[in-house]
């Protein structure tokens, strides 16, 4: 038995979904926002992790899972916790601690752990890990000080700045424009890194087995290039085995089954590694080039 965790609707969770059907495999999906109906009952002993799930009237033992998708919300964004009563917003934050703690000690492979994704919260932190691994990372400010972060583009020349939490955020340029609204960092600390130029790749690691996207376009944050009206292309990469191996160990080392590796190449030929992203929205790569990652993922899940 597959256990996805978090909205059905959200596009990672349907796309595994349908994958995890497509392949035969057993599976429920814990709806988050169900929270109120789905009866979690678990045992931590000597011997093991005992208990069961109760989805849809149907009683699952949790010694039967084999695997563990999760992608789930703040469950203090909600709908159903927004205005609820006291004590529905208690057992809201009951369920999803008892989510949580069974998924860190869940047996077979999950993706992921919350001890793994622990580095994403802090992106200076994060590179600290990518630079031992072998990657390059960008001269990166941390700063809530405008007189900082003017010396730092002094020496740098251009530089692009993003937040430095795991909440996703639009990397941007610091133009002249931007510079002038510099005093209002003194409330909120931001990341700055000197801009890097090349080629960008993203590497989806799905346990041991690497999809890597090769992405060229004319804005700062390629993500939202079309929002910006940039021009995006994205096409299927193989990549080196040398380059291949460090992303494989790279992600093993963060503990991590399932990651989304954002790299630069330059035209210098080195490579720098921006994050790892520990819960990767994969749906947009997979539907520009058509890698079969979600069926990569139930896969693992199903192993």
């Amino acid at each position: 038995m597959i256990v996805v965790c978090g909205i059905a609707s959200e596009p990672p969770i349907a796309r595994v979904t349908g994958a995890l059907q497509d392949l035969g495999l057993p599976y429920t999906v814990l709806h988050q926002r169900r929270f109120q109906d789905i009866a979690l009952d678990f045992e931590i002993d000597g011997t093991g992790v005992h208990g069961r799930l109760l989805d849809d009237r149907r009683a699952i033992d949790c010694a039967t899972v084999t695997g563990v998708y999760t992608r789930l919300m703040d469950w203090r964004m909600l709908p159903e916790t927004t205005g609820a009563p006291e004590e529905t917003v208690r057992r809201c934050a009951w369920w999803h601690e008892v989510l949580g703690s069974w998924i860190e000690v869940a047996p077979g492979c999950v993706m992921n752990r919350s001890a793994a994704t622990a580095s994403n919260q802090s992106k200076p932190y994060q590179a600290q890990l990518i630079s031992r691994a072998g990657f390059l990372v960008p001269e990166t400010l941390v700063t809530d000080d405008p007189d900082l972060v003017r010396a730092f583009r002094d020496q740098h020349g251009q530089v692009v700045y993003k937040s430095i939490s795991a909440v996703r955020s639009i990397v941007r340029l610091l133009d002249d424009a931007t510079m002038e609204r510099l005093p209002l960092i003194r409330s909120c600390p931001v990341q700055f890194q000197r801009r890097i130029q090349g080629v960008n790749v993203r590497v989806h690691a799905v346990a041991g087995e690497l999809f890597a996207t090769r992405i060229r376009a004319d804005q700062v944050d390629y993500r939202y290039a079309a929002g910006f009206g940039g021009e995006l292309e994205m096409a299927p990469w193989d990549l080196p085995d040398e380059l291949a191996q460090r992303c494989l160990d790279l992600a093993d080392g963060l503990g991590l089954a399932l990651a989304g590796i954002d790299l630069m190449l330059t035209e210098e030929g080195e490579t720098y590694c921006f994050e790892v992203n520990p819960s990767p929205a994969f749906t947009f790569f997979e539907s520009h080039t058509g890698q079969p990652i979600a069926r990569a993922i139930a896969g693992a899940l199903g192993r």
